[in-house]
């Protein structure tokens, strides 16, 4: 009986006022509305071990284990945070310890740790059953020093010549080997061929939704604009994702012109690494940098925002150095990604704060079982995103920045939202001037449920303690809400009545 009360209760509470949800009118998904998670393959879940060949998990340059049939298993586990799109490290066929998947032999075939073509198919099936994309990671700039075509006296036109990268200018980034690989000639007419073809393959044969272009400025962009034309005719609102590593944007921005959707922000990536390393760094160059994003960018919101990925130490490594607790560091920056414009790229571990130096310390198997407090913070994260369009599609206005403490609004149609950050060492408010805002409104704390009203001087008083942060809907004030108080009142004092009558009547039955 007590469980049915319960029941009762609850389904009486939900008929109530306290489930009046705002309704977001659905809208058509765009790419800038994805949450992307991005994991290596062969270090992420080991869910067939009839595949592993030669697997050694005590060398960091070998492989682990992880494959096609261990991503599947996790998938709901991906969903339930909310990513909406797994990016994947290379999954063709590599020469020995090419883990990582960029030490291409075979662009037509899976590798074999990983699984046959047959299981990646049934990844991005079972994928899509759940209403997630797949982009898959595509390499042209080079091949394994290990590939048949290396030793092929026909191929010897299919390579540039080998010589070190010695400089930045695009003949010597374009036909220097990249870490000893044999480079790629894509201006020859058979290579280009060959490589476009493989790539139209991968999505007609599976049914991928993206690619994340590799070595993006090592490749010419003439090849890059024909490339993108290509495999964008096989699949509509196909994605495309380039990595120009440069911390200069206008450099980055000159590749949009081939055709190319969006780019891994990595001017960002170094603001956002210095500003939340440490407490009391300021937050303004965040801010910087978005106001050059919209001036170089035909549409930066389809950039990837990320502050962890393969190529660099863990940001939790920063953490670790200042001393501080990785758990609470890490919710400043992943409210900044997820607030502001710009597609997320949250790297696997990022959710257990996984720590790792330079590659390989960096790419770490996964591990599931821990401590959930930051699992539940981007599970929270990606539903607020979710609900609230001004997150995902709208313009960003810095309200403002002292210290470290920051705040900005995101506006879209008729929906503000307030985001308010604390990367300082102590409580600290911010006053807003109801002009930035709206009058006779108050903001509604959707991470920990505060409501901030206008003083009688017309100020927005916003007090965060030190490391925290919070999101805010702005909406029109509704005071005391006497009918809903009411209601509320009248369930619970039924409730607990409910609850009396049913012990009793069951210490009667005990008496008889």
């Amino acid at each position: 009986m007590y469980k049915k009360s319960i029941a009762l209760f609850l389904m009486l509470l939900l008929l109530s006022p306290l489930a009046n949800v705002q309704v977001i009118e659905a809208q058509e998904r765009k790419w800038q509305d994805e949450i992307i998670y991005f994991l290596m393959v062969d270090r992420f879940n080991n869910g067939d071990t009839s595949n592993d060949y030669e697997v050694n998990v005590e060398d960091p340059y070998a492989y682990h284990g992880g494959d096609f049939q261990g991503i599947i298993e996790r998938l709901d586990y991906l969903k339930d945070m909310g990513f909406t799109a797994i990016w994947l490290t290379p999954i063709f066929d590599n020469s020995e310890k090419g883990y990582h998947g960029y030490w291409i032999q075979d662009f037509y075939n899976t590798e074999e740790h990983f699984g046959t073509i047959e299981e990646f198919k049934q990844l991005v099936e079972e994928a899509h059953k759940r209403d997630i994309k797949i982009i898959l990671d595509f390499v042209v700039n080079h091949v394994s020093p290990a590939h048949p075509w290396v030793k092929d006296p026909e191929k010897q036109n299919w390579f540039h010549e080998k010589k070190p990268i010695l400089g930045d200018t695009p003949e010597q980034l374009e036909n220097g080997w990249l870490y000893d690989l044999p480079d790629l000639a894509q201006e020859n007419p058979e290579v280009k061929e060959y490589l476009v073809d493989a790539a139209k393959w991968w999505i007609e044969e599976t049914g991928v939704d993206g690619f994340r272009l590799d070595t993006v400025k090592h490749v010419p962009q003439s090849f890059w604009t024909e490339f993108t034309e290509e495999v964008k005719s096989v699949k509509d609102d196909f994605y495309l994702i380039g990595e120009v590593w440069s911390k200069d944007p206008r450099f980055i921005a000159s590749y949009q012109e081939t055709g190319i959707d969006g780019f891994v922000d990595y001017p960002l990536f170094d603001h956002l690494r210095n500003a939340f390393a440490n407490y009391d760094q300021s937050l303004e160059w965040l801010f910087v940098q978005w106001d050059r994003n919209k001036s170089l960018y035909k549409d930066p919101y389809l950039n990837g925002n990320f502050i962890d990925n393969h190529d660099n130490p863990r940001f939790t490594q920063d953490i670790v150095r200042n001393h501080l607790f990785p758990g609470t560091r890490w919710k400043l920056p992943l409210t900044y990604l997820y607030t502001a414009p710009g597609i997320p790229i949250i790297y696997y571990g990022t959710e257990i704060a996984m720590n790792g130096g330079e590659d390989p310390d960096n790419r770490q198997m996964m591990r599931f079982r821990s401590d959930p407090e930051l699992i539940d913070f981007i599970t929270e994260l990606s539903e607020i995103r979710r609900q609230f369009p001004s997150l995902r599609r709208g313009d960003m206005e810095l309200l403002f920045e002292e210290d470290g403490l920051a705040v900005f609004k995101r506006t879209y149609e008729d929906e503000t939202t307030v985001v308010a950050i604390n990367n300082t060492s102590e409580t600290k408010t911010a006053s807003i001037d109801e002009s930035k805002l709206e009058a006779n409104h108050e903001m509604q704390g959707l991470l920990n449920g505060e409501i901030v009203r206008s003083n009688e001087n017309g100020q927005f008083n916003i007090t965060l303690d030190r490391e925290t942060s919070e999101i805010y809907l702005l909406s029109e004030e509704t005071g005391l809400n006497i009918p809903f108080i009411t209601v509320l009142g009248v369930i619970y004092i039924g409730f607990i009545g409910f609850v009396l009558f049913v012990w009793r009547k069951g210490k009667r039955r005990k008496a008889s």
